[in-house]
């Protein structure tokens, strides 16, 4: 639907985040704003948390009528947390929108605790993917450790009480060693990631499928854009990195910060022609059906329609 029509969606009694909030929560370069804030996504947090409250009465009427109660299970037990995952491409803005989302459902209705998790954390590490020559792939599906991924999803949903994924540091490009993100039984946890909508894989010519981390997504948000405008927006993230990121000293990057301007949207634009964009291509944007709703952005960035799966 237009923008307009999603935007009358939204409860008079919406939660305001204001601007300071929100220039706290957005990446750099993302121009989101107040009026998209109250537009786009608190309409979409309303709609997240409406499927989330009735999947908790969904779980509570099946354990009653499975009898849970009578073999001692509490209350706090049977309790499944809902999952949204948040697709997209890199540069697309989909770290935005899964702060956004997740600061908007803590400040909801019941205030559920929510936590957010990003998939970087799975990737291999550097040295791993070097060994088997992927380090130039980094962040294609084969890069992640896929079974440490889908673990862990499934012990957050299977409800245990504390898990752990591994952390990410963007400046160092890799890993953090021996640091760890702690995940305690959250009511709604928002998991964010360029291949969390990828179809489950296959055993083989003939074989018996593999569970993938979307058979346990709740809901699901894909946020969509032209190539051509994610590869321009990339590029000027880049160029806004070499005063910032790329200057701490431990910076995998650090090589680029003194780049003129010209050198740097050249080397920028090879990094997306030879990674990300046939990355987007072949996997990530292929994916973008199987989301329960896609963001459409216009070239400024800003959120022109949404699209919702009705099945």
């Amino acid at each position: 639907m237009p923008r307009a029509a999603w935007a009358d969606l939204a409860a008079s009694t919406a939660v305001v985040l204001n601007q300071a909030i929100i220039d706290k929560l957005r990446g750099i370069g993302d121009p989101t704003s107040e009026l998209d804030v109250q537009e786009v996504y608190h309409p979409l947090a309303e709609l997240i948390g409406q499927y989330a409250r009735n999947a908790t009465q969904l779980n509570r009427e099946t354990g009653d009528y499975l009898g849970l109660d009578a073999i001692g299970d509490t209350e706090q037990e049977r309790r499944t947390p809902f999952i949204v995952g948040i697709a997209g491409s890199v540069a697309v803005g989909k770290s935005t929108v899964a702060r956004l989302v997740a600061e908007l459902l803590r400040r909801s209705p019941g205030r559920p605790t929510v936590q957010l998790v990003t998939t970087d954390g799975f990737l291999l590490p550097n040295a791993e993917l070097a060994r088997r020559g992927l380090l130039e792939r980094k962040g294609f599906p084969d890069t992640y450790d896929t079974d440490a991924l889908l673990r862990f999803v499934v012990d957050v949903k299977s409800g245990w009480p504390s898990v752990t994924a591994p952390q990410y540091s963007h400046v160092i490009y890799d890993i953090v060693p021996d640091a760890q993100v702690v995940v305690e039984s959250p009511d709604i946890l928002v998991l964010e990631g360029l291949n969390v909508l990828q179809p489950p894989r296959w055993h083989g010519a003939g074989g018996d499928p593999v569970l993938s981390v979307s058979d346990f997504l709740d809901f699901s948000v894909y946020v969509d854009a032209s190539p051509a405008a994610i590869r321009s927006w990339f590029i000027e993230r880049f160029l806004q990195l070499r005063s910032t990121a790329f200057t701490e000293p431990d910076s995998f990057f650090r090589q680029y910060a003194l780049l003129d301007d010209a050198e740097a949207v050249r080397q920028a634009g090879e990094v997306w022609d030879d990674v990300n964009g046939p990355n987007l291509t072949e996997h990530i944007d292929p994916t973008k059906a199987r989301a329960t709703v896609i963001l459409a952005k216009g070239d400024d960035h800003t959120v022109r329609s949404v699209r919702i799966r009705k099945i």
